[in-house]
C-alpha cells in the first residue's frame, strides 16, 4: 500500500532532509509540509495523511499541542523528529511510533520508517476503529487486568529509541541498570528488576532468578539441576538458572509440576 506522509518541522532543511529521505521510498507519497502547529493540525484534517513526521519544539504550538488539537479520533501514525532527548518519555506516553534524534543517519530513519509500515498495515486491515481499540486493549492487559508495557524508551549512543518488550530475549540485573538481551544486541535500562518486572506482561515474562527475567517465548528447553535448580536454555543456546525459589512461578504459569 501507498503511505501517505505529511512533514511538520520549522526549519527548511529540516523539511528539505526528510522530503530527500523519502524519495527513495517507493511506497512513500510526501502529500504536503508545514512550518508550524496550526498549519500542521489544518493540513492532517485536510489531508488526512497515514503518517506524520513531527518535529517536538515549534513556535507558538508545538508537537505536543498539535495531538492535542487533533484528538486521537483524527490522529494519524506519528514519528517525533527532534535535537532534544528530554521529550522521549512524553513521546511514548502519547504513543508516537518512534523517536528520530537529530542528526540521525539513513539507517536509522529505515528502522523508523519500517515500523510505521507495519503498524499502518496493521490498522488498515483492521475492519473498524472498535475493532482495533479492543485488539489494543486485549494485548496491553494481561490475565490480572492491569496494564503492561508494551514499549520501552531506550537511550544508546546518542540516540533515543523504542524497543518493543517482545523482542528482549531476556533480562539481568546490573548494579542500578538493567541489561536487555536482544539477539547478539544488549541495551541497559536504568530500572530495578521489580518494577520492570510489574509492568511487563505476566504471561510473556517470567523472573527466574533474583537477577533474571526470561522472554517465556525464546524459552527452548528445561533441565534439572542441582538442589532444585534448573538449567534454562533459550532458542539461540544461551543457559540460564531457574532458582528453586522461583519454580512455583512457572508451575503456576503451565499448569503442570515441574
Amino acid at each position: 500500500m501507498m503511505v501517505r506522509a505529511l512533514i511538520v518541522d520549522d526549519e527548511p532543511l529540516a523539511r528539505q532532509r526528510l522530503r530527500t529521505l523519502l524519495k527513495g521510498e517507493a511506497d512513500v507519497e510526501v502529500v504536503g509540509e508545514c512550518s508550524d502547529g496550526h498549519e500542521a493540525v489544518a493540513a492532517v484534517r485536510e489531508l488526512r495523511p497515514d503518517l506524520l513526521f513531527l518535529d517536538v519544539q515549534m513556535p507558538v504550538l508545538d508537537g505536543f499541542g498539535v495531538l492535542e488539537a487533533l484528538g486521537a479520533e483524527e490522529l494519524p501514525a506519528v514519528i517525533f523528529v527532534t535535537a532534544y532527548d528530554l521529550y522521549a518519555i512524553r513521546a511514548f506516553e502519547v504513543n508516537a511510533l518512534d523517536y528520530l534524534l537529530k542528526p540521525f543517519d539513513r539507517d536509522r530513519f529505515r528502522k523508523a520508517l519500517s515500523r510505521a509500515r507495519e503498524q499502518i498495515t496493521k490498522e488498515s486491515t483492521s475492519t473498524s476503529g472498535e475493532q482495533f481499540g479492543a485488539l489494543l486493549e486485549e494485548v496491553q492487559t494481561g490475565r490480572s487486568g492491569r496494564p503492561t508495557l508494551e514499549r520501552l524508551v531506550i537511550k544508546s549512543g546518542g540516540r533515543v529509541f523504542f524497543l518493543r518488550a517482545d523482542e528482549i530475549d531476556w533480562i539481568e540485573a546490573a548494579g542500578n541498570y538493567l541489561r536487555l538481551h536482544v539477539g547478539s544486541d544488549m541495551h541497559l535500562l536504568r530500572d530495578t528488576m521489580n518494577n520492570l518486572e510489574a509492568r511487563l506482561h505476566p504471561d510473556k515474562f517470567l523472573r527466574i532468578h533474583r537477577s533474571t527475567m526470561v522472554n517465556l517465548e525464546r524459552v527452548k528447553e528445561l533441565q534439572p539441576w542441582f538442589h532444585g535448580d534448573y538449567k534454562v536454555i533459550l532458542l539461540d543456546g544461551t543457559e540460564l538458572t531457574l532458582s528453586r525459589s522461583y519454580r512455583p512461578k512457572l508451575k503456576n504459569l503451565l499448569g503442570e509440576s515441574i
